[in-house]
């Protein structure tokens, strides 16, 4: 499948800056000084670009967790001092839109892979086999350059077309086979290949010179691999295996990226929300309306392809970038509260009114009354006012996915620097185990679980009608805080 083309896409950027280390030190390392005196390796300079629909959220540190307990609510006061770094945050929750082109991009590779199949179309220009030079290439990569065909399609192509559409049953209309729209992604552990127990020579592995070390202890390594049966279908797999080489760090995921539209039928009982089902990801009505149906694991998903997709775009001696990413709790709480211990909200205030009465964002701020703050489900993104940061709706509206794995400790058990509780469920694991941290609340919820220091936990696998999610980028250099 035409994802594990750009499987090596990471690594390049790897190679592109050892070989910087190794090209910028040339020449006679005595014109740099100045009478000999040690004045460090120059570079050229460089400030990273503000990305695109992304606002810098300036490090600073709260008090992380709620500061009030609430024996009717069942809230603990467990607020702990911690401090996170800069990092770049969506103005907006992902939307509709967005989220449509990423399934549009699976959708246009898995086509392209199936012209260039000789089974199809055969057509070999839908694929890159040599460099700038003319010899070959290991791995053939697509060509997003070239355009598909949209008329006077021959035989086969139009057989790769129908290919990825289904027929309804009882309309018969034809549409796009979702159980098709499967992304291939890998990424590389770098924080367990870090750890010291998990080194390749077992004479690192501790630094105490009094031990005899034993070069034949057995390490266990959990990796994640994915791949495609005998029958079409995608298998996801945790494996554990003894440690043998960096290729044990490197983790495979098959996720089917398509939204579960009938979350708007299955969260709500005796309701009449056929029309959301129909509609709410599909329709140009709602393409400003924040994406929801979707798990952690395709929010996740996301991330990497909005990397990719950069980095498809960014010449071959561009600077590298961190990668999008889920936030981490406290990155979203941080930013929830304004940066500031004393707010609750992403307002400086402690009501959910301004003083002329209108609200600061979309709640449920009545029993059974939804449209007092003048919407029913999701808004549009942006309709209430941003915070200091210039970030929207980070109170109500969609909860959202962060990339911490909920546990009832909370913060207590984590660093005061850049906190996060990371565990990667194996597919073996209990099912309790596998919940990721929700933060901000949403539209059906009541103002207290808006606030910014409240959070909850969901399955990674479970979609819902009132959960999407943003991205955040950590961000290269230093800047000033803002206080």
């Amino acid at each position: 499948m035409s994802h594990k083309s750009y499987k090596n896409m990471k690594y390049t950027y790897h190679i592109i800056l050892v070989s910087a280390l190794l090209f910028t030190s040339c020449g006679n390392p005595l014109s740099r000084s100045v009478g000999g005196e040690v004045i460090g390796e120059k570079s050229s300079s460089w400030a990273e670009p503000q990305p695109y629909g992304m606002a810098l959220v300036s490090r600073g540190s709260i008090e992380m967790g709620p500061a009030d307990s609430d024996s009717l609510w069942n809230i603990i006061a467990n607020p702990k001092g911690v401090s996170v770094d800069n990092f770049w945050m969506d103005e907006t929750e992902v939307t509709n839109s967005k989220y449509r082109q990423f399934v549009y991009w699976v959708r246009d590779s898995i086509l392209r892979e199936r012209f260039a199949d000789p089974a199809y179309g055969n057509d070999e220009t839908f694929k890159i086999k040599e460099d700038e030079y003319g010899d070959p290439i290991a791995k053939p990569y697509l060509d997003w350059r070239k355009p598909i065909p949209t008329r006077n399609l021959l035989d086969e192509e139009e057989r790769a077309v129908h290919s990825l559409t289904t027929v309804h049953p009882l309309t018969g209309e034809r549409g796009l086979d979702i159980y098709q729209m499967n992304y291939i992604y890998e990424w590389f552990d770098h924080t367990e290949a870090a750890k010291r127990r998990n080194r390749l020579n077992p004479n690192e592995r501790t630094l105490n010179t009094d031990l005899t070390i034993d070069p034949t202890q057995v390490i266990l390594i959990s990796k994640d691999t994915a791949y495609v049966n005998d029958e079409g279908k995608p298998v996801n797999e945790t494996i554990v295996r003894p440690l043998s080489s960096l290729y044990d760090f490197v983790h495979t995921k098959i996720v089917n990226v398509y939204p579960d539209t009938t979350v708007w039928v299955n969260d709500f009982n005796n309701a009449y929300n056929e029309p959301y089902m129909r509609m709410y990801f599909s329709h140009p009505g709602y393409n400003d309306y924040p994406v929801v149906g979707v798990t952690w694991e395709q929010a996740t998903a996301f991330c990497d392809w909005r990397t990719r997709y950069y980095r498809m775009a960014l010449s071959r001696n561009s600077r590298a970038i961190e990668d999008y990413r889920l936030p981490t709790e406290a990155e979203f709480e941080f930013a929830a509260r304004n940066g500031r211990t004393e707010n609750k909200y992403p307002w400086d205030s402690e009501s959910t009114q301004s003083e002329k009465g209108c609200f600061m964002a979309n709640f449920k701020p009545g029993e059974g009354n939804y449209t007092k703050d003048e919407n029913l489900i999701p808004a549009r993104v942006g309709s209430y006012a941003p915070n200091r940061f210039g970030i929207y709706d980070l109170a109500g509206n969609v909860a959202e996915w962060t990339s911490t794995a909920y546990s009832e400790s909370g913060v207590a058990d984590m660093s005061d620097v850049n906190p996060q509780y990371r565990y990667d469920a194996a597919k073996e694991d209990p099912y309790a185990a596998k919940k990721k941290v929700t933060k901000g609340g949403s539209w059906k919820d009541v103002g207290r679980f808006i606030r910014g220091d409240m959070r909850e936990g969901e399955f990674q696998n479970q979609p819902r009608s009132y959960v999407g999610f943003r991205c955040v980028r950590t961000q290269v250099g230093f800047a000033k805080s803002k206080k």
